[in-house]
């Protein structure tokens, strides 16, 4: 039987869709490694609180929290660089948490230069910016860079990750609870 995308299905269609069956007894709490969020943003100043907030609710929600301090740190510093190097435009943020290692990435709109000398010089304004980050990244024991992303529209992906053991480290007592004084 030929559909033309225009039409309505027909409810015997409609019926042999299969439904997924959810019990309420068979809710469960986010684990760790289902962590996979991301927003986007705008390329402002502020974006950065947001972006932090959300991190830190995402890690909590997930039963993380103690890896907010070296998280949340990380992802003011993308959002910083990313509003200094593309102000205006937007970015993109991703975390997830697999094998044990928190993932954060940022995406800008800064493009790459054709021009070797001035993308030189970008880069190393970027490494700039990012001198904090790379300090938390290595006290945690984990990695970070930048490249072109591959995303449509191009631009920036700069990234992170923050292994368990190491984040858990970084800033021994910190990790308070999600929402107590002080946060």
């Amino acid at each position: 039987m030929f559909m033309s995308s225009f039409a309505y299905p027909s409810a015997e269609n409609i019926a042999a869709c299969p439904t997924a069956r959810v019990e309420l007894g068979d809710r469960r709490e986010p684990l760790p490694d289902m962590l996979a969020c991301s927003l986007s943003l705008p390329g402002e100043a502020w974006s950065g609180r947001i972006a932090r907030s959300a991190v830190e609710a995402v890690l909590h929600a997930h039963g993380l929290d103690r890896l907010a301090p070296a998280a949340v740190q990380v992802t003011g510093e993308l959002l910083a660089a990313a509003w200094r190097l593309d102000p205006g435009g937007s970015v993109y943020l991703s975390a997830r948490y697999r094998d044990d290692t928190l993932r954060i990435a940022a995406y800008d709109g800064h493009q790459a230069h054709g021009n070797a000398r001035l993308a030189a010089h970008c880069e190393a304004r970027r490494r700039a910016a990012l001198r904090l980050l790379r300090v938390v990244v290595r006290e945690c024991g984990g990695e970070w860079g930048f490249g072109d992303s591959r995303e449509p529209g191009g631009g920036t992906r700069t990234w992170v990750t923050l292994p368990r053991a190491g984040a858990l480290a970084y800033l021994p007592g910190r990790g308070v609870p999600f929402g107590s004084p002080g946060r």
